[in-house]
C-alpha cells in the first residue's frame, strides 16, 4: 500500500489525509463504493452495482488505477481511472464520506487520477455524476470539466451528467 499525501492546508479534523492505491476488491474500496451506491440509490431510486465493475479495469495492468483516502486510518474517500481508448480515460466511483467533504479529499483523488491517466498517455478524461449530485457537479466544474454528451449508452439524461477535461496542463 502506497501512501501519497493530498495537498491540503493540513487542517482535516487536525489530520493530513493521505491516498493509497488500492485493488479494487479491497475492503476499504469495497466499503467506501458500496456507501456511494447507498448515497445514489436515495437519491435517484436506482444505481450502477459497483460489484458489477471488474476489478481488472482499475489494475495496473490495464493502466488503471483505484485509490483510498484515508484519515489517521480511517477510509473518507476513493476514486479510480481507467483507461478507455489510447487518449481518453474515465474517472469512476468518486465518493468521499459525508465529515470528509468540503476539506479537499476528492479534489486531491480527482488531481492524482488525473496525473495518473496523463502518465499512460490519456489526453482527456471523462466521467459521468448525478444531476442531483451539486457537490460534485461543483468539484468537476473547479476543477476544469465541461458538461459534453453522454458516452455511456443508455444513460438518462434526465439524470446524468456527462462531462469532459483536456489534460494538456495537467
Amino acid at each position: 500500500m502506497t501512501l501519497m499525501p493530498i495537498a491540503s492546508d493540513g487542517s482535516f479534523l487536525g489530520a493530513n489525509p493521505v491516498l493509497s492505491a488500492v485493488p479494487y476488491g479491497h475492503p476499504d474500496a469495497r466499503s467506501l463504493t458500496r456507501a456511494l451506491r447507498a448515497e445514489q440509490l436515495s437519491l435517484y431510486g436506482f444505481a450502477d452495482d459497483p460489484d458489477a465493475t471488474s476489478a481488472v479495469v482499475f489494475d495496473g495492468s490495464t493502466d488503471g488505477r483505484f485509490l483510498v483516502a484515508y484519515v489517521d486510518g480511517e477510509p473518507v474517500g476513493c476514486g479510480g481511472v481507467r483507461r478507455l481508448d489510447t487518449r481518453t480515460a474515465e474517472i469512476k466511483r468518486m465518493y468521499a464520506v459525508a465529515h470528509a467533504r468540503g476539506h479537499g479529499v476528492g479534489r486531491g483523488i480527482l488531481e492524482h487520477l488525473e496525473r495518473h491517466a496523463a502518465s499512460f498517455g490519456a489526453t482527456e478524461v471523462l466521467l459521468e455524476t448525478g444531476r442531483r449530485n451539486t457537490a460534485a457537479l461543483a468539484l468537476y466544474r473547479r476543477a476544469g470539466y465541461e458538461p459534453c454528451r453522454s458516452y455511456v449508452p443508455g444513460r438518462d439524461l434526465r439524470v446524468n451528467r456527462a462531462m469532459t477535461k483536456r489534460l494538456d496542463s495537467v
